[in-house]
């Protein structure tokens, strides 16, 4: 079978695989804030000023998260192909609507002021869905591959959609729903002021215990399934134990207007919450739910070796640039977004 063509990954394939999984990790830190930011702009916003202050805290970058998407995407097309064709084979109506939720949602925050208060707030609905669709799904998909999906041999999928959203699967979409929107909440209390700040904390406050139940029960789920399967992968018990213990302290620090460890706290949670699973994963990339001997390795479906070579070297100087420029965007946009005292007035930073 597929699976068993090759057993071992050389070091190649292995640095690729963890490549990938960094970007998916600068991915899901980044996105995650501003996806929150979406997520809740209806509920900490009691008018259009305040809705254009949730919107101006992830205005300036929101577009370059995205590019980590677009990084992620490419690099598993070029380093792990069967990998990407199957992925895209199976979960395309998820994906379909992950993508056309991103496009709607980029439109929105191009458009929303450029018609009266009537087409802004289609737009905002947009920002809303097209926020609360990718959070979720986003984990679906992830839960999904490490749980399995049936895929048959040469990595034939027989199933349908409905295969895609399991118990196991839709307990990740929440934990990634409930996770990226209390990141969007530290984020927005940590980059706003006045009642804005104040409304984000207050449900900071209410959703951190309820995060914590639901990342608990589903990385608990995680863990234990692979234990009775022997196949807990590269991932060590203090990993999920200590992303759940800081995920406990978040609504502490909270409390106590820790703004900028709260939100660190945020992002630390779900960079242990993404390496335990694609850890676990390793050195699959997509189980089968149907036969071991089905499963999809890294080694199975990597490049040609000379491809990872080219894209180490063309990653080795390009990455650092990307790096320094995002970093740089985030320094220039530092400050505080703060509400203007009329509607004429621009929206305002302070420091």
């Amino acid at each position: 079978m597929l699976g068993l063509l090759t057993t071992s990954p050389s070091g190649l394939e292995q640095l690729w695989f963890g490549l990938i999984t960094v970007l998916w990790l600068g991915y899901f830190f980044l996105e995650g804030f501003d996806f929150g930011v979406g997520i809740l702009m209806p509920f900490v916003s009691k008018d259009d000023l305040d809705r254009r202050v949730a919107i101006n805290t992830i205005g300036p970058v929101w577009d370059g998260n995205e590019v980590w998407l677009l990084t992620a995407g490419g690099a598993t097309f070029a380093a792990f192909p069967l990998w990407y064709a199957t992925v895209f084979s199976g979960f395309y109506l998820a994906l379909f609507v992950v993508l056309a939720a991103l496009i709607f949602r980029g439109m929105a925050f191009e458009l929303r002021h450029r018609g009266g208060a009537r087409s802004a707030a289609w737009w905002d609905r947009a920002i809303f869905w097209g926020s609360a669709l990718p959070a979720l799904l986003w984990g679906v998909a992830f839960a999904d591959f490490v749980h399995g999906v049936p895929l048959g041999a040469n990595a034939t999928w027989t199933g349908t959609f409905f295969d895609l959203v399991k118990p196991y699967a839709l307990v990740g979409g929440l934990s990634t729903l409930s996770l990226f929107t209390l990141h969007g909440a530290t984020y927005l209390g940590l980059k706003t002021d006045g009642e804005v700040r104040e409304r984000a904390q207050r449900i900071a406050r209410l959703l951190a215990p309820v995060t914590f139940v639901i990342v608990t029960a589903f990385l608990g789920w995680t863990y234990l399934t692979a234990h009775s399967r022997h196949e807990v992968g590269l991932v060590p018990p203090l990993l999920p134990i200590a992303g759940v213990a800081v995920l406990a302290v978040v609504g502490w620090l909270v409390r106590e207007r820790l703004e900028g460890w709260a939100f660190i706290g945020t992002g630390v949670v779900i960079v242990a919450f993404f390496t335990t699973l694609m850890l676990n994963l390793y050195p699959n990339v997509l189980v089968s739910s149907i036969s071991s001997s089905d499963t999809l390795t890294i080694a199975a479906t990597a490049s040609h070796r000379y491809t990872l070579e080219v894209m180490s070297w063309v990653a080795l100087i390009f990455t650092p640039l990307v790096l320094l420029y995002q970093s740089w965007t985030y320094w220039i946009f530092k400050k505080r977004v703060t509400r203007p005292a009329t509607p004429s007035e621009p929206v305002a930073t302070n420091s």
